[in-house]
């Protein structure tokens, strides 16, 4: 059997070896976790367009009920009045109220979605640009640990 000769790495290489998978496995845990974070960020943003459209419907079914209220208690009235100028007065005096009550519910729930839409755009851009952020800074950080290794190699094979 022929001898193969045996080469030793020199201890140099293989601390500079290890030192590089040490700095990528930081630059990519750091990755993902800027990713997961991210994604949960955007989580949150989801949950809190689920509970506003619930507070909007919530909403919407109280003045449902208001209004389908004040639509019986006219009819009630109207059952009551004693003459057709009454009744008139009666109907006049709805229309004025449902009208400025109609007037009030559609800006609230005007206020609710636009409040929503506005906290869960932010919210969104937020968490884009801090992943972003992050995954720029990972990038750079694996970056610098490659040119550092590679200067490393070069001075070794020196």
């Amino acid at each position: 059997m022929a001898n193969t000769p045996s080469y030793e790495v020199p201890p140099q290489l293989r601390d500079m070896a290890e030192t590089s998978l040490e700095q990528a496995r930081k630059a990519f845990e750091s990755f993902i976790g800027t990713a997961r974070r991210t994604t949960d960020t955007l989580q949150g943003s989801a949950d809190l367009a689920r509970t506003s459209t619930q507070d909007i419907y919530a909403r919407g079914l109280d003045y449902a009920e208001q209004n389908v209220r004040a639509a019986l208690d006219l009819g009630q009235k109207l059952a009551a009045a004693r003459s057709l100028p009454e009744a008139a007065q009666i109907q006049a005096e709805y229309v004025r109220e449902r009208f400025a009550a109609m007037q009030a519910q559609a800006k609230e729930l005007g206020g609710l979605a636009q409040g929503a839409f506005q906290q869960g755009a932010e919210r969104a851009r937020a968490a884009v640009q801090q992943g972003a952020d992050e995954a720029r800074k990972a990038v750079e950080q694996g970056q610098d640990a490659a040119q550092q290794a590679a200067n490393e190699a070069q001075q070794a094979a020196h």
